[in-house]
């Protein structure tokens, strides 16, 4: 499942939405990374800063999903991506995928905002990616049937790395982190138990 063989052309249409994602993240630090004072204001619009979103900048709350600053950032963010994008995608549908993403991303956002100072600052997708690893971590806790041994493994360590590197990272969001892992479960959960019930 996250061994990926196809060519871009092919990946582009077997995972439409996972490539857009990826695409946005690359096009955003490109133009973040420009000596150009319309690119930096504009980017300055995608950051979360607290202060600004509880002054009405309500979009700062969806934009930093898209946004990273550093290349270690985007790269780390963007391969997690590439890696599990494409398996949460076929067994979701991409529309119900990129709801599913961007919830989990937001969700993160959300409580970002809600429980940390109003000095606080931040951006990158690493919410939503967690909401994919808890997406996984739903799969090996209770339809173990769907991935393979050496799959459940890759999650797992996966998940520690994740952790791990969120908490000795200076300025990570932590909050995101768990708090979009935690959405990618239970709506992996709703998902699941929407597929199995029974039809009329």
């Amino acid at each position: 499942m996250f061994v990926r063989t196809e060519n871009a052309a092919e990946f582009k249409r077997f995972y439409p939405v996972t490539f857009t994602l990826i695409c946005i993240h690359i096009a955003l630090w490109l133009l973040a990374a420009l000596p150009s004072n319309l690119a930096e204001s504009f980017i300055h619009q995608l950051i979360g800063v607290n202060s600004l979103i509880s002054q009405g900048d309500y979009w700062r709350l969806f934009t930093p999903i898209f946004l990273h600053l550093s290349f270690s950032h985007l790269l780390f963010n963007s391969f997690s991506l590439f890696l599990l994008g494409p398996g949460a995608e076929r067994i979701l549908s991409s529309y119900k995928f990129l709801l599913f993403y961007l919830t989990c991303g937001l969700l993160g956002n959300i409580v970002t905002f809600l429980i940390q100072s109003s000095f606080y600052s931040h951006v990158g997708a690493s919410g939503a990616i967690f909401g994919l690893l808890g997406f996984y971590l739903y799969l090996v806790i209770k339809q173990k049937h769907m991935l393979s041994q050496s799959n459940q493994q890759i999650i797992v360590v996966f998940l520690i790395i994740g952790l791990l590197s969120g908490l000795l990272t200076p300025r990570t969001n932590n909050t995101a982190h768990f708090v979009g892992g935690i959405a990618g479960f239970l709506l992996a959960f709703l998902a699941f138990k929407q597929k199995n019930k029974p039809q009329i």
